[in-house]
């Protein structure tokens, strides 16, 4: 064991560097395969949701193809900040997109958006000279070797709108709307209007896999589909982990998941397809939150154009003069609250794990460095406790159930894949990512990977890949502690080595205090 000391900072890399080299360049540059992929987002599905008795073909599709065990949504453990990563590749920090709620003074310098509503995204689309997201997607990079890619949608208008926002010659196809406008009048004509939501959200979720069986396979041709369906994330947001609500909504989707195969079988195209299956996040049941507005009250202001000095939402904290006095005792407080969790800021240098203000992580250490990255992002606390229904994991934070912490139950999201180019009866336990969906699927079609991508390539789960016992993964924790102790937070991370770079996964985080 190799132990760091650093400005009260403990690095401990837990085992040795027993690492396999995955993510090898391609062959002469020519296309690996011609199949095609499906990339189903089952919003909010814990792994454990997926047993036998609850989802039996989506646990079926794992017994043939591959199972990954230790995959990982992009923190925040929120809907569009991993809608934007699977688009991209890429993690926050790069990307641009630090919630599902965003700040953009040029938009409003009084609160922030919404970005469940694509409105709001065109809006700030517009604002930033159409930089909304600032790096290349998926979609552009196919679209310069002519292949589309299509979106589809039952959720929120706005998590489909980022899977291909720049359209890039392909297609989006939501319950609710469709891009090109063109397409619009075509789909209401074919297929009538969009049935209401509901929770469980079947008509919905029944409605974009018709969209995408009955008319984007063909209309579109596409060579990735990205598919969001909205439960169980849409029921269990309202009645909770585990309920019988949210359990018959689980029903429901697993089978919408064998309307895919048996629609793809019967277009003859099964054996064609690769098929994905992910969560952007796991999910947790909530208990008391904590009020952030009401913490950073005493600390409020105007600036001289009249706007508010602190702007809060999503667990961030804009000091928009940058004050680093106010920004420590804002950290100092939210590090006595309790239901405060982890509490990040800016590196204290480039590249370092801690942050500016004793006790935080750095923004760094998750990749959420940014131009439009506030002063202050927290996490809600969190406890491995049961739920009424037997559910492990809960969070501070209000409402009956949800995610966006670092808690594991938040960050140790499904992943689940089946296909032609993939291994048959295996269990990856590396650690994964929603960052590795598109340089995967970029490798596999025989296309160029952007340096700019940040996720690897999943190698040990193709055919011609390494085997998976092969890959060996090294965790690593990071300990810091405020200044008079009362307050210590644990970051634990995994690391994977691959010919593109070390790959490192958030894990989790841990807060004590005494």
């Amino acid at each position: 064991m190799r132990v760091a000391l650093r400005h009260g900072v403990r690095l401990l890399f837990l085992l040795p560097a027993l690492l396999v080299v995955v993510g090898g360049p391609r062959v002469n540059g020519a296309p690996a395969s011609a199949n095609r992929h499906l990339l189903v987002v089952l919003d909010g599905l814990r792994p454990d949701d997926v047993t036998p008795q609850l989802m039996p073909n989506l646990y079926a599709l794992g017994r043939q193809g591959v199972v990954f065990e230790s995959h990982h949504s992009v923190f925040p453990t929120v809907t569009r900040v991993n809608a934007s990563s699977i688009a991209t590749g890429t993690y926050p920090g790069t990307h641009g997109l630090m919630g599902n709620s965003v700040f953009f003074p040029q938009v409003d310098a009084r609160r922030f958006l919404d970005t469940a509503d694509r409105t709001n995204l065109v809006t700030i689309d517009t604002a930033v000279q159409g930089h909304l997201l600032t790096t290349r997607t998926l979609s552009e990079i196919l679209q310069a070797s002519g292949r589309k890619v299509l979106a589809v949608g039952s959720g929120s208008t706005g998590a489909t709108y980022l899977l291909n926002h720049k359209l890039a010659g392909g297609a989006i196809l939501h319950t609710s709307y469709a891009m090109p406008q063109a397409l619009s009048s075509e789909l209401r004509s074919r297929f009538g209007e969009a049935p209401p939501a509901g929770t469980p959200n079947d008509a919905r979720n029944r409605r974009a896999v018709d969209l995408f069986l009955d008319f984007g396979l063909k209309k579109i041709d596409p060579a990735v589909t990205m598919m969001w369906l909205s439960d169980p994330d849409t029921t269990a947001h309202e009645h909770g982990v585990g309920h019988p609500i949210t359990i018959d909504a689980l029903k429901r989707l697993d089978g919408e998941i064998k309307r895919l195969q048996d629609g793809l079988r019967a277009a003859g195209m099964l054996d064609s397809y690769n098929i994905w299956v992910t969560s952007d996040h796991g999910f947790s049941t909530h208990t008391a939150g904590v009020n952030l507005a009401s913490v950073v009250r005493p600390f409020a202001g105007t600036l001289p154009d009249g706007s508010p000095r602190i702007v809060t939402g999503g667990g961030m904290v804009y000091v928009r003069d940058h004050d680093r006095a106010v920004v420590s005792a804002i950290v100092k407080v939210l590090q006595r609250t309790p239901g405060v969790g982890a509490i990040f800021t800016a590196a204290a240098a480039p590249g370092e794990m801690y942050g500016q203000v004793a006790g935080t992580l750095s923004f760094d250490a998750v990749r959420w460095n940014h131009p439009r990255s506030p002063e202050i992002l927290i996490s809600d606390d969190w406890t491995d406790a049961k739920n009424a229904h037997g559910y492990a994991g809960t969070t501070a934070s209000s409402g009956v159930a949800g995610h966006g912490s670092s808690s594991p139950f938040d960050i140790h999201a499904t992943f689940i894949a089946a296909g032609p180019d993939l291994k048959q009866h295996a269990v990856v336990r590396s650690p994964t990512g929603n960052v590795d969906f598109a340089p995967t699927f970029l490798q596999l079609l025989g296309v160029d990977i952007p340096a700019s991508m940040q996720g690897r390539v999943l190698e040990e789960a193709m055919r011609a890949g390494p085997e998976p016992a092969s890959v060996q993964m090294q965790p690593m924790l990071v300990s810091v502690s405020n200044a008079d102790g009362t307050y210590t937070l644990t970051a634990v991370f995994s690391s994977v080595e691959s010919h593109r770079g070390s790959h490192r996964y958030f894990d989790y985080t841990k807060v004590e205090r005494r």
